[in-house]
């Protein structure tokens, strides 16, 4: 694969939006043409369609579509903010633009949204990949990420520091792309941060994994900071018998920090572009 310009990539990248009227709300998301079965990208709290820039060249062959959650980059905000809300607003996009049973992709946040989709209506997810996720945060008061929120007024600075705690990663992320994430998540103000965050806490997947039917491949950081091992093991406990890879080396980002590695596992775990057959096991354990 030719390397990337990354500085012109992510200016880029906003332009590339297309926004959809999704149940009367404005939508925008990234559409990426290529071969079916399509891959539908769900990305994390505070991020954008953006989080998936850098995976997205490794995944070249296959359809895209990348959206921005309600209340976040180019999307409206609607008038909720639950998991349930972003779960709805995702199957819509899915019926909205006639997709046939995607593998949907969700990384944080957005796997906790892909794991409800799945769970509510089965009929539209051909394959459900959870990535850094988790069925219950389970957050002290004190956790990093709380007080983090707490600390912040707006107007937020692209440059606060707190960034450089909530977008850690190894060196090798360029810093193009994460001064881009933190462009984007500063645009959000900070009432909309504390009440989707208010909401992630709250909430409780365990009984949607167990009605979860989906084929499931579990990717997990082995340094993530927020959803540590007891958070993968409940994963993998809670739903029906899910294939599953560590990324030691990864913390809570893994198509971040190594997108060859998360792409070629979606690729095999997907099957082949062009083919609705059953999905394999990744190699890598």
């Amino acid at each position: 694969m030719k390397p990337v310009d990354q500085e012109a990539e992510q200016d880029a990248w906003a332009g590339r939006k297309k926004v959809i009227d999704v149940g009367g709300l404005d939508l925008a998301y990234v559409e990426i043409a290529s071969a079916e079965p399509p891959l539908v990208l769900v990305h994390g709290f505070t991020d954008t369609s953006r989080s998936f820039s850098l995976l997205a060249p490794y995944l070249s062959g296959r359809r895209l579509i990348i959206p921005d959650l309600r209340g976040h980059g180019a999307s409206k905000v609607g008038g909720g903010c639950g998991v349930a809300d972003f779960a709805g607003d995702i199957a819509g996009l899915i019926r909205t633009l006639g997709l046939h049973q995607p593998v949907v992709v969700g990384h944080s946040l957005g796997a906790m949204v892909s794991i409800a989709l799945a769970s509510r209506q089965p009929e539209l997810v051909g394959g459900l990949v959870v990535m850094a996720g988790t069925l219950k945060t389970g957050f002290a008061p004190d956790h990093p990420l709380v007080t983090g929120v707490e600390a912040l007024r707006d107007p937020i600075l692209p440059a606060d520091p707190f960034f450089e705690w909530w977008h850690q990663c190894g060196p090798e992320v360029p810093r193009a792309f994460l001064a881009g994430m933190a462009k984007d998540a500063s645009a959000m103000p900070v009432a909309r941060w504390r009440a989707i965050l208010e909401e992630i806490h709250s909430a409780d997947l365990t009984a949607a994994a167990q009605a979860v039917r989906a084929r499931t491949l579990i990717i997990a950081g082995g340094r993530d900071p927020l959803f540590d091992g007891n958070h993968q093991q409940r994963l993998l406990k809670e739903i029906p018998a899910p294939f599953f890879m560590a990324m030691a080396h990864c913390g809570h980002n893994p198509h971040w920090e190594d997108p060859a590695l998360v792409a070629a596992a979606i690729s095999e775990f997907a099957g082949p572009a062009d083919s609705f057959g059953g999905a394999s096991k990744p190699s890598t354990s």
